[in-house]
């Protein structure tokens, strides 16, 4: 799914997908707020499937199969993000005990977010196919180093940095290929030309009802495997242009041994590691024009092997209407992901926290960017969301984390692309709508 500063254009410049179907049904006046649930209380069913003005720090959602409604119970929405200033002052709303400051500023649509091991943070700018270097060193909150370390990519978005400790190599996921550019520890301009590792990526193209052009990379834990994602090129086609896409790829790190990992993953934007098990992870995109509360993204672990239903099935063996009566083998094979996110949320990058500056509760689990709805009547998204593991395992369910990117008129200031955890423990955020990177600390005492 996708959205953007224009319905066709920059949905999918935002990275996900948009739809060109005409849509008659009228976007209805904001409703007005809801109060938050107690903190101890989970919205389940089609509370849990509310929009952004059931959002709130510590609300806490699980979404089951049994919820889902049929398909087309409500019509498909076009709702984009109306774009509004921030307001003066304005910041994210974060959990008691949390701080959220402007880390950086005045970058072009910042999209992925990698920090290296001395703490410096990779910033892609995808549309201006370049990535930029912010350093902080003296830890005051605000980087004295912005450097560009790359221009002349194409739509770059995931990186990675190989070897993971003194790594020799950055990883850069264009749209079409897999590049990596010698790297040392502190090098803030990139020391030489890139060279090609992997050429065989199905490149982007921005066409309404898919087109999804990010790729994003991680290594496997002991650094002999690199995964790829990548999305579809539609909402639910099933031609050949599909027969690269929607799948997660298993590489050597010199680009050899190619393999499909999973596939039948609309499209797995972000992708990230378990820190403990070494499982694969993967923030995904659902498909669109079934109603608002069809299909839920998802964040999930990924089964090596795994079919996750794309584009004939979804969430278990339910079939899309679109394609009725086509491959009955495959119904059964249909993965439930593990935690199911409210539909159209565009959930997209993600990152375990690993740090100790944050609580207990959040050590170990995944923090995810929703990048925010135009498929839906209500919005949905546009925070960043908590999901809770218990013995690395999800619940279920998900938190709101950070909120209050959308007006009460139901407008919006900022949408989170993604996330990711600085060398003291706080969380960097990535808004390609803002073009700036917030960043999250905590303290017992507020301060």
């Amino acid at each position: 799914m996708m959205r953007a500063r224009s319905l066709a254009a920059a949905l999918l410049a935002a990275g996900l997908l948009a739809s060109g179907c005409k849509r008659d049904n009228p976007v209805p006046a904001p409703p007005p707020a809801q109060p938050s649930p107690p903190p101890d209380q989970v919205l389940t069913g089609e509370a849990a499937m509310g929009d952004w003005t059931t959002d709130a720090p510590g609300v806490r959602r699980k979404i089951t199969p049994a919820d889902l409604p049929p398909p087309y119970a409500t019509k498909s929405a076009e709702n984009s993000a109306r774009r509004a200033p921030r307001p003066d002052g304005a910041t994210p709303q974060v959990p008691p005990g949390f701080q959220v400051t402007l880390f950086a500023s005045g970058l072009q649509e910042p999209r992925m977010v990698r920090v290296a091991p001395n703490g410096d943070l990779f910033v892609t700018e995808s549309e201006s196919n370049r990535i930029r270097v912010l350093r902080d060193a003296d830890g005051d909150g605000k980087p004295e180093v912005v450097s560009m370390f790359a221009e002349g990519l194409r739509q770059p978005f995931g990186m990675a940095f190989h070897p993971a400790t003194d790594p020799k190599w950055l990883y850069v996921a264009n749209t079409d290929s897999i590049v990596r550019f010698p790297y040392s520890t502190g090098d803030t301009k990139a020391r030489g030309a890139p060279s090609d590792v992997y050429d065989k990526v199905s490149g982007g193209g921005r066409l309404p009802g898919g087109g999804h052009w990010t790729r994003d990379i991680v290594f496997s834990r002991d650094g002999s495997k690199l995964f790829v994602s990548v999305g579809s090129r539609s909402n639910v086609s099933d031609n050949e242009a599909e027969a690269r896409r929607a799948r997660i790829f298993e590489l050597s790190p010199d680009g050899t041994n190619e393999r499909v990992y999973a596939y039948g993953i609309r499209n797995p934007v972000g992708l990230a590691i378990h820190p403990d098990t070494g499982e694969l992870w993967t923030s995904a995109n659902e498909r669109d024009e079934l109603g608002d509360n069809l299909v839920p993204d998802y964040v999930t672990s990924v089964k090596d092997g795994g079919f996750y239903g794309w584009p004939w099935f979804y969430i278990g063996p339910n079939e899309d209407p679109r394609h009725a009566g086509k491959h009955p083998e495959l119904r059964d094979k249909v993965i439930v992901p593990d935690v199911l996110i409210q539909s159209h949320s565009a959930s997209l990058g993600m990152t375990f926290y690993t740090g100790q500056q944050f609580p207990e509760a959040y050590r170990g689990s995944a923090f995810a960017a929703q990048h925010g709805s135009w498929n839906r009547t209500r919005r949905t998204g546009y925070k960043v969301i908590h999901v809770p593991l218990k013995d690395g395992r999800a619940t279920g369910e998900y938190v709101d984390f950070m909120t209050g990117f959308v007006t009460p008129a139901g407008n919006v200031w900022g949408r989170p692309v993604a996330v990711a955890e600085g060398r003291d423990g706080s969380l960097f955020v990535t808004d390609d709508m803002g073009g700036c990177v917030w960043r999250v600390t905590y303290s017992a005492h507020g301060h």
